[in-house]
């Protein structure tokens, strides 16, 4: 496969998506004492009350070296007791931003509930599986920023 050169525009977008959220608030995490592989099961596998809208995208494979990956952009409003479904990031790191109102997220590897408030930021990478929840009487507003994976992987849902 060999080294890739990462050009100096990609890194500068890489830099950018890191430091955007700087002055945010740390997101919730998962107490020490609550962290164990296996934690929690898989939850609900299909959507509710998600209104998920692409708001842009890029193609790495042009300019960046990166074929077959976009950086995609997108928007997340969860009406109450909305559900983003089960779903992973061995293939499609994400950073998710929370602009309104306060959701739980179950984690395969913490046996208790985490909640993100406004202006938490997530860091979804690895072996991380896990399910998101609107237990507010008020709508959420997520601004995910992903990775896709090369054509014909399997994008592990939302």
């Amino acid at each position: 496969m060999g080294n890739k050169r990462i050009s100096g525009s990609l890194l500068a977008s890489a830099a950018f998506l890191a430091f955007a959220f700087a002055p945010a608030a740390q997101a919730g995490e998962c107490p020490a004492a609550s962290v164990k592989d296996g934690a929690t099961q898989p939850g609900p596998s299909a959507p509710k009350g998600v209104v998920d809208t692409v708001i842009s995208s890029i193609d790495l494979g042009q300019g960046y070296g990166i074929e077959g990956r976009l950086l995609r952009a997108r928007r997340l409003v969860i009406q109450p007791g909305g559900i983003v479904p089960w779903h992973g990031h061995g293939e499609r790191p994400a950073n998710i931003f929370v602009l309104e109102g306060q959701i739980t997220e179950f984690r395969s590897n913490c046996a208790v509930p985490i909640v993100h408030k406004k202006g938490d930021v997530v860091a979804e990478t690895g072996q991380i599986f896990h399910w998101w929840r609107n237990d507010s009487r008020g709508k959420v507003v997520l601004l995910s920023s992903d990775i896709l994976p090369p054509a014909g992987k399997p994008e592990e849902s939302m």
